[in-house]
């Protein structure tokens, strides 16, 4: 035993495991890189072969021929390793195509080759990640919501506007799921990102052109629709010694329009012709 132990071919140095034929993108597709067999000895049946060749009176034993060495659990034809490439180079035909009108970004084969992984035990996955980063940078890129805007007032001005709730904000968990879906199915779609919140367009003035415009300096508001000033008016806004004081900077979505309202609160009830609501109790 201490005889065998001392062999060269058990020493550490020169044991070199085998490696599974896998799949790996070359060019423009995924093809299979076939095994390597390694120098890494089983030294059961190293132990075992040795015995048998002593007892048989056999001066030699091919370590090849007798399995000695750890052979790869894939082999180029293995149905696992073929079944791999194919579905890889499956997901390589699909084709997504962000629309940030005007602004697209593409997904495409050179993108998804580097997403597409397979495991140890050939099941094709993808590196979550390195997508999560791709989609983590488009709403970097894209989104608007809570992030200041250059805004030119309907006097002329032109002012810093940030804060509030309105604005674009990709759902990048639900984005992953959609995203890894087309992929998967070989999809080729032109679509808008998963969002959790919208606006009306992508320029710096996301908000479109008809909205209201309220100037707490001046007490003022403008409704400006298609661009013009379709109506303006003096305006009393919420009173901060009382602890009612209206939001000082922001954009809003309005979340509702509502006819005879009743407006309540600490101490009075006030009914109100129209009521359109856009931060909680805060509104129109």
């Amino acid at each position: 035993a201490r005889r065998i132990a001392s062999l060269n071919c058990l020493k550490e140095e020169n044991q070199v495991a085998s490696v599974d034929a896998h799949p790996e993108f070359q060019n423009t597709e995924f093809v299979i890189v076939p095994e390597v067999i390694g120098t890494q000895i089983d030294t059961e049946t190293f132990n075992k072969d040795i015995r048998e060749s002593i007892e048989g009176f056999q001066d030699t034993l091919n370590l090849t021929d007798t399995n000695c060495y750890i052979k790869p659990r894939f082999l180029s034809d293995s149905q696992e390793v073929v079944a791999a490439k194919d579905t890889m180079n499956s997901y390589l035909g699909a084709n997504v195509t962000y629309d940030f009108n005007p602004n697209t970004e593409v997904v495409d084969a050179s993108v998804i080759s580097q997403w597409v992984i397979v495991d140890a035990d050939m099941n094709v996955t993808f590196n979550q990640e390195a997508v999560k980063e791709y989609i983590a940078a488009l709403a970097t890129k894209y989104n608007t919501k809570g992030k200041p805007r250059q805004f030119t007032t309907a006097t002329g001005n032109t002012v810093t506007v940030e804060g509030g709730g309105y604005g674009w904000k990709i759902d990048q968990d639900a984005e992953y799921d959609a995203l890894i879906a087309n992929i998967q199915n070989a999809e080729t779609v032109t679509r808008e990102p998963e969002y959790s919140s919208r606006a009306a367009n992508h320029t710096a003035m996301d908000m479109g052109n008809t909205y209201a415009e309220v100037d707490l300096t001046t007490q003022h508001m403008w409704f400006i629709k298609d661009g013009q000033i379709a109506l303006e008016t003096d305006i009393v806004t919420g009173n901060p010694n009382k602890g009612n004081a209206t939001p000082s900077n922001g954009v809003w979505s309005i979340d509702a329009k509502m006819q005879n309202y009743t407006l309540v609160g600490e101490g009075y009830r006030s009914p109100v012709d129209f009521w359109m609501p856009f931060n909680g109790n805060v509104g129109i």
